[in-house]
């Protein structure tokens, strides 16, 4: 039966990188040429203020990587879709560990549950923190630490929210149904601003190039894009979610009643 379901997670996530990289390839990736633009923009001027300033400018080459082509048709492709794939992976994983023990609900119920929980504690609350950036908004030296850090609330955000689920169902009995999860969430909430306030925050967002005299020789990084990118980088993970969710739900909803007449035949 885990076999089964772990298919059926690979297979909802092979469609939602189909979907997530088609929402990804037409909204995020205008987004992600702006910047590049941008970042040629900025390299441009501080070449201009050091041939003014009598220095030697520096060549900004492609460095030998590829084209622009491959990277948002085939490098975008691929990443959306390893990634999915780990996420359905994973989300099947996840479901067979808690379908039956957290409650009478059902195996489409509880996809759903378990698609908008993923999303919420491996997504959207890091991003509270650590939002999504664009080329250009990154400095080099500090990619470790960044990648460290962001790494580190996904993994207690999704932790704090296996405990909130597990208090849930704990304080139940008790308190009932609703208020035990008014009272799980919460305390989830709580203990995530906690982490964040501890957490150094990180803060790179270019603003305005200005010379020796203090003249702006070109503008800091535009706003719009930056919400556009980071906007359309959530829709991408709601696709992607999303489409896990549903697709599970309807593929394990229609195994699980394959076998309940198997087993009533």
């Amino acid at each position: 039966m885990e076999k089964q379901i772990i298919w059926r997670g690979l297979l909802a996530g092979a469609a939602a990188g189909v979907l997530g990289f088609l929402f990804a390839r037409i909204f995020v990736e205008p987004q992600i040429e702006l910047a590049i633009g941008y970042e040629d923009g900025v390299g441009a001027a501080h070449e201009a203020i050091e041939a003014a300033a009598g220095a030697a400018g520096h060549s900004h080459g492609d460095g030998g990587g590829f084209s622009r082509a491959v990277q948002m048709n085939i490098g975008m492709g691929l990443g959306v879709l390893l990634f999915s794939l780990a996420i359905g992976a994973l989300f099947a994983v996840v479901f067979a560990v808690a379908y039956g023990r957290v409650g009478a609900v059902s195996a489409r119920l509880l996809s759903l549950y378990i698609a908008g929980g993923m999303l919420l504690s491996l997504y959207v609350v890091p991003s509270l923190k650590y939002p999504a950036s664009p080329p250009a908004l990154s400095l080099d030296e500090t990619i470790r630490q960044r990648t460290l850090l962001y790494l580190a609330v996904v993994v207690l955000s999704a932790a704090l929210l296996v405990g909130a689920v597990y208090l849930g169902r704990r304080w139940s009995a008790r308190l009932g149904a609703w208020n035990a999860t008014l009272a799980a969430g919460g305390a989830y909430v709580v203990a995530v601003a906690v982490v964040m306030l501890i957490l150094p925050s990180i803060n790179e967002t270019p603003g305005p190039l200005v010379d020796d005299a203090g003249v702006i020789v070109y503008k800091g990084f535009p706003a719009d894009v930056l919400y556009d990118f980071r906007l359309y980088s959530l829709g991408t993970q709601v696709v992607v979610y999303a489409t896990i969710g549903l697709v599970f739900a309807a593929m394990v909803s229609r195994l699980f009643g394959e076998r309940k007449q198997s087993v009533s035949g």
